[in-house]
């Protein structure tokens, strides 16, 4: 698995589309086609979309994915969709390493419906993916790409991590030919076989390049998947530049995250 060229971002192929809902077939730089919908601010016009990425093993049109996007449309446009070997898009998961070529062209579809704003916000591998998406377009200066506001939620702070049975779980899934089938139709994921080479920028070295843009770290401090160290890495990471909550009873990502804690998200994003 590698992203040797993170901050070249391909222009998403599809045509000037309305307010309205709509689905779309989006192509990453590297040809990859990634499902996506659109869904306008059931509140009225909005001058802010918020793209949202799933956490690993999720997709478009899993129930946590959008319910989570239905409370945001309460206060913004939202773009939803698919990483690669996911849902309806195409290709195989590279489990956060190529994904940020996902996010790039859902983000720059979210700007080609004519949003004068585009916030992001991922959960879990999505986290880690946004943090790097950020990084990356902001170090390049990708204007089509950027994101104005970023939110990482249950996103781990380093790669590799093994210290949670449930982390040894997934690493057996992604790691071993077995573990790649049941990944396939147990979970409904494509995963790629190989290795990651070379390694990406990882959330914890993303998180210092992404200033001035704000970013908020969402934590539950039950999380099963990765302990508070993860957050607290992050923040402290930042310097200062970042929003820290921790959210006391809530375990990981978008199934954990309850309707209270997603209107919090959608209000920080819109106004940040």
């Amino acid at each position: 698995m590698s992203c040797a060229e993170e901050g070249r971002f391909h222009t998403v192929d599809v045509s000037s589309i309305s307010r309205g809902p709509r689905r779309a077939i989006l192509r990453a730089l590297d040809g990859v086609p990634i499902e996506a919908f659109h869904e306008p601010c059931s509140a009225g016009p909005a001058a802010t979309a918020i793209v949202v990425a799933h956490g690993f093993t999720g997709s478009v049109a899993r129930p946590a994915l959008r319910r989570a996007a239905g409370v945001f449309a309460r206060r913004a446009g939202v773009v939803t969709f698919s990483f690669r070997g996911h849902g309806r898009s195409g290709g195989r998961s590279t489990v956060g390493d190529r994904e940020v070529l996902d996010l790039a062209a859902a983000v720059e579809w979210a700007r080609s419906l004519g949003y004068a704003r585009v916030v992001t916000v991922g959960f879990s591998m999505g986290g880690s993916v946004v943090l790097r998406h950020a990084a990356v377009q902001k170090r390049e200066g990708r204007t089509e790409a950027r994101t104005d506001a970023v939110a990482a939620v249950s996103a781990p702070a380093r790669w590799y991590y093994r210290g949670t049975a449930p982390m040894r779980r997934l690493h057996w899934v992604v790691t071993r030919p077995v573990g790649r089938l049941v990944g396939r139709y147990g979970f409904r994921t494509r995963i790629h076989h190989r290795d990651w080479d070379p390694v990406p920028l990882s959330p914890v070295e993303s998180v210092p390049l992404i200033a001035p843009t704000p970013l908020l770290i969402v934590h539950g401090d039950s999380d099963p998947y990765f302990p508070l160290d993860h957050p607290r890495m992050l923040a402290a990471a930042a310097a200062g530049s970042a929003e820290l909550w921790l959210e006391a009873g809530m375990g990981h990502a978008e199934n954990a995250a309850d309707e209270a804690l997603l209107v919090r998200l959608a209000d920080w994003l819109v106004a940040a």
